[in-house]
């Protein structure tokens, strides 16, 4: 393996999300529609691969394919729990998870992705038709998050799962084009 190799850009192939945007309406719109496209984005992305295929990591000592399937099923299932709570409730706290943890747990090393692509799908559709009924105030409640010792407002957490949705998608895609290259 190269020793040139830029472990930051291979982290993070479209860069950190940036917190400091101020959200316009355009980014609502722009990131409603990332929600509801990304579950066929990411089928698109992952059918017919092989078996080494869905095992390649998309950097060293990153995941595997399988693995980054999995966690967006956990962390977007997390994400509309999350959204939910905070629609009912007054700026409620949040609980975090390790995901890397749950990326090593069996289902995370699972070789089969129907379930967590079945998962993204149904959550994405439930997530999108909640997303397209809020009213103009419900953006702006908000959910503590302990690990981050702070508030997040419903349109920051919906720019996240933008970059979140679009970081990962970029992560196969980068394991695919480096074609195991990481898993030596």
């Amino acid at each position: 393996m190269q020793n040139d190799i830029n472990i930051e850009k291979l982290k993070f192939p479209i860069g950190h999300f940036d917190n400091h945007l101020e959200v316009t309406q355009e980014n609502l719109v722009q990131w409603k529609a990332t929600i509801k496209e990304f579950p066929q984005q990411l089928s698109s992305l992952t059918a017919g691969l092989s078996l080494e295929e869905r095992n390649w990591k998309y950097r060293p000592e990153g995941w595997s394919i399988k693995q980054v399937v999995h966690h967006l099923a956990d962390s977007h299932m997390n994400s509309i729990i999350r959204l939910k709570l905070t629609l009912t409730e007054n700026a409620p706290t949040i609980r975090p998870y390790e995901e890397s943890l749950w990326a090593n747990l069996p289902d995370g090393q699972d070789d089969d992705l129907e379930a967590s692509l079945s998962i993204i799908e149904g959550v994405h559709a439930r997530w999108s038709r909640l997303l397209e009924s809020l009213s103009g105030s419900d953006w702006d409640k908000m959910y503590f998050h302990p690990e981050h010792q702070r508030l997040f407002s419903i349109k920051e957490s919906l720019g996240i799962y933008d970059w979140h949705c679009r970081h990962h998608l970029a992560h196969i895609g980068q394991a695919l084009s480096h074609k195991g290259t990481f898993n030596l």
